[in-house]
């Protein structure tokens, strides 16, 4: 009976496309499933690009090189993520000791931890929570303190790449931006609430926009005349007329572009408060390893950077850390070629 059952179920089709390949993100169902077609996952990553729904690990090496993760040690990934650096550092483990892993993101990190379950990593050696790493002090709390401790600042690729996210000006979706969809207000939501000179401030100081002025500008005429701004598409339309001053030539395009990449940027950290967190985070990251402890942290555009570096000379003054490093460490360039979201890859390590 069961195996009448089975036969009578209807066939499930999977979504077709026009053209020749899948262009859409819900379209390309083989990217959307690495462990099956591991072939088109090694093509695609060859030609330089990310496969949909996926994340390529940024500076594995240089991180376990500086970790030095020993077998029995305790560690914590504060951005779990797709999971790639947690993987690594799992089989650095040899089975002894145990790493935590956080994420804010309800979504991914379901995936995740089912992958990384399905891998062979039990709840005897990986622990994972939901949790934003502002909060690692109450981790430690109930954990103790760590060996080692990784911060990968970037937004991941699963998140740009799903247009129901709206992280990217590139393809079509709600203007969200939020790590965790389930908390806070939406971007959208979030220029509604702004002045003309707030949102100047917030493109001036978290993404450095040179345009600042001329979008905040438009933004303000665009709720002026009843129009909204709901859609990645919508601010795109608006960054475009924000910049129509600009000479047509091939220059405009490539400025259309980095504008977009700014714009959505400072919005993203302004709605995921991404400054305040990290400050708080970072106040609190010598507190929770143990001594001679050691982080690692990837840090993505110049206002992170500058944030590290800076707080972590002050600790040092203070007897917080016993080393930190003067330079930053930087991703090959095979690497970049490999993975061009691997570009603004700025590594900075301490040790307590």
């Amino acid at each position: 009976m069961e195996e009448n059952k089975e036969l009578e179920k209807p066939h499930k089709r999977r979504v077709r496309y026009k053209g020749t390949h899948p262009r859409k993100f819900e379209e390309k169902y083989k990217e959307l499933q690495p462990e099956k077609y591991k072939d088109t996952i090694e093509k695609v990553i060859r030609k330089g690009s990310t496969p949909a729904g996926m994340h390529i690990s940024i500076c594995v090496q240089e991180i376990l090189d500086f970790l030095q993760i020993q077998p029995g040690q305790k560690g914590l990934d504060c951005t779990l993520g797709y999971g790639g650096h947690t993987r690594k550092m799992l089989e650095c483990l040899q089975g002894e000791g145990h790493i935590y892993g956080l994420d804010v993101d309800p979504i991914e990190i379901v995936k995740t931890t089912d992958r990384l379950r399905k891998a062979g990593y039990g709840e005897d050696i990986l622990t994972i929570i939901q949790q934003n790493f502002r909060n690692i002090d109450l981790v430690a709390e109930e954990h103790g303190l760590f060996d080692f401790v990784l911060a990968d600042l970037g937004v991941s690729s699963m998140q740009i790449d799903n247009p129901e996210r709206g992280f990217s000006y590139k393809v079509e979706g709600p203007l969200d931006l939020r790590l965790n969809p389930d908390k806070g207000i939406s971007a959208a939501e979030r220029l509604r609430e702004l002045t003309r000179d707030e949102i100047e401030g917030m493109l001036r100081e978290n993404a450095d926009e040179p345009y600042a002025e001329q979008i905040a500008k438009e933004i303000m005429k665009t709720f002026r005349q009843g129009e909204r701004i709901d859609t990645t598409g919508q601010l795109k339309e608006v960054i475009e007329r924000a910049l129509v001053f600009l000479p047509d030539d091939k220059e405009k395009k490539d400025t259309i572009k980095k504008t977009c990449q700014r714009t959505f940027q400072a919005l993203r950290i302004d709605v995921n408060s991404e400054f305040e967190v990290l400050e708080e985070f970072l106040e609190k990251l010598p507190h929770i390893l143990a001594p001679g402890g050691r982080v690692a942290i990837l840090t993505f555009h110049s206002g992170e950077d500058r944030l590290v570096k800076k707080i972590w000379k002050r600790q040092q003054k203070e007897g917080l850390w016993s080393e930190v490093a003067k330079n930053v460490i930087r991703p090959s360039k095979e690497e970049c070629h490999r993975n061009g979201r691997a570009r603004s890859t700025k590594m900075r390590w301490a040790i307590k």
